[in-house]
């Protein structure tokens, strides 16, 4: 049988100007290294076939299926506040679109697979340790339950790529709601091309946001739709720990998907100025700047959409200005409420909020693990704390904080082991650690071994389930295993 994808093309029907149309670049000898068999069922797919030789050669580029429009989109973006006017796909082709099971369209989209007009010397390929990293993170991420691209599928090429050595070739193939960015918008603006923003926000309307198509002002409501997506987004980073690393307005999706793992990862010790990625030396997307960078980003959609908004200029940025003023209190309410349910209030009460982050301060100033921290307290809601006392420097810093836990949660009704469920329903147990990423991306790159990976894979599927054969995997690194600088891979 032949490897069918029931492709439903519809950004390829927008004018060219969107995009730049482009095949896949053959490799030698493509592999399949792993292939997320229930994403594929779920978007249609035969994971069965997927699997032989021929689906293979479709995932690392080799072959184009049936139906496929192959395309690199066009986007602009400001890359660490810098505008450039023009970047689009320089290593991704996106194949095309499929209706999932639920309805839902979705993209599929080759990264890796070769150079395209925007790929500005580039060799529009990318090297395994980067793939890996992606799969591994971004199926953490869904496991979350945070809005993200997924990936379907990871291919060896058979061939090298040269960054600063000669490393094996990968494919990564991403599937995402779309692949659309603030840049993409900012690309038209660029060029004043009023009327090609107005079919971009149509068409992120009608495949997003459907329930604006009617609405009065819908240019607005597609603004304060993605101000809110972005939002509770960045809040579900901050919760969980996660660092996007590079929060360019070309890697900000007007979805609300997380999208583009590069220099990403995920704190140990908490820290509010963390910073892993090795292109970020100023600090700029840092930890806990990133909600301030998000609406910096929308601020930049907003501007795109001003043409939109009628022919008054001072009012139409009035306008814009009051959507974007709903942001921060979007960002607060979805932040607080996570917090809460991470500290095990069932309700609201004065003085919450202080109580918080006294904690926050005193995991700080103690080198507390922020994933372990949070926890260990469920298990403190009910047992002794001797685990999370020991995530701090000073154990003495937790005791003066928990009497005063231990007095709130006292005025709420729920027994301690329907606390501690609830706690442990929010709070991980795995995360993807940086050090273990790394890991197993030696593994593979050294030793041609995805044994590491599988397994690694295998236990972040399920974060918050105890996993007694896997308590290594949540263990912080020990000091001569921390990961100082996380890399783009470009």
């Amino acid at each position: 049988m032949t490897v069918h994808f029931p492709f439903q093309n519809s950004y390829s029907a927008l004018p060219d100007s969107f995009f730049a149309r482009v095949a896949p670049t053959p490799v030698a000898a493509p592999r399949l290294i792993k292939l997320n068999r229930p994403l594929a069922a779920q978007l249609g797919l035969d994971p069965d076939l997927l699997e032989t030789p021929e689906g293979a050669a479709i995932l690392a580029g080799k072959t184009v299926p049936e139906g496929a429009d192959p395309i690199a989109m066009a986007y602009a973006g400001h890359q660490f506040g810098h505008f450039v006017p023009q970047l689009g796909d320089g290593r991704a082709i996106l194949l095309g679109e499929v209706i999932d099971r639920d309805g839902i369209r979705r993209d599929i989209q080759l990264k890796g697979s070769g150079p395209t007009p925007f790929s500005r010397r580039g060799d529009g390929r990318a090297a395994l340790g980067p793939v890996l990293r992606e799969y591994i993170v971004s199926e953490a991420m869904y496991a979350l339950g945070i809005p993200t691209t997924r990936s379907l599928a990871a291919v060896v090429t058979g061939e090298h790529v040269i960054r600063e050595s000669a490393l094996p070739g990968a494919v990564l193939t991403r599937v995402a709601s779309s692949h659309i960015r603030v840049g993409t918008f900012q690309f038209f603006a660029a060029r004043r091309d009023t009327e090609a923003i107005r079919r971009l926000a149509d068409h992120v309307i009608a495949r997003h946001y459907p329930e604006l198509r009617e609405v009065e002002r819908p240019y607005h409501a597609l603004l304060a739709g993605v101000v809110a997506r972005q939002a509770e987004l960045v809040a579900r980073w901050l919760l969980v720990g996660f660092i996007h690393g590079v929060m360019n307005t070309d890697n900000s999706s007007v979805s609300g998907e997380t999208i583009d793992y590069g220099p990403c990862a995920f704190m140990d010790a908490y820290n509010p100025a963390q910073v892993f990625s090795s292109i970020d030396e100023m600090g700029r997307y840092a930890y806990a700047n990133q909600p301030r960078i998000a609406l910096w980003n929308l601020t930049r959609l907003a501007e795109c959409l001003l043409p939109l908004f009628g022919s008054e200029q001072e009012k139409a940025v009035a306008e814009a200005q009051d959507i974007l003023g709903a942001f921060s209190e979007i960002f607060s309410a979805t932040y607080q409420a996570g917090l809460r349910k991470k500290i095990g209030l069932f309700s609201v009460r004065d003085g919450d909020e202080a109580l918080i982050q006294d904690l926050l301060d005193a995991m700080a100033k103690n080198q507390a693990d922020f994933t372990l921290t949070f926890r260990k307290l469920g298990e403190a809601a009910s047992a002794d704390a001797t685990d999370v006392r020991a995530q701090f420097v000073e154990p003495a810093a937790f005791d003066e904080w928990a009497g005063r836990w231990r007095a709130r949660i006292a005025l709420e009704p729920q027994s301690a082991a329907e606390r501690q469920a609830a706690m442990h329903a929010v709070n991980p147990m795995f995360i993807p650690r940086n050090h273990r990423v790394e890991a197993v991306i030696q593994a593979a790159v050294n030793n041609d071994d995805y044994a590491p990976f599988e397994e690694l894979v295998q236990v972040l599927a399920k974060p918050f389930e105890d996993q007694p054969e896997y308590t290594a995997y949540a263990d912080p690194p020990l000091p001569d295993q921390r990961v100082l600088q996380t890399f783009c891979g470009t």
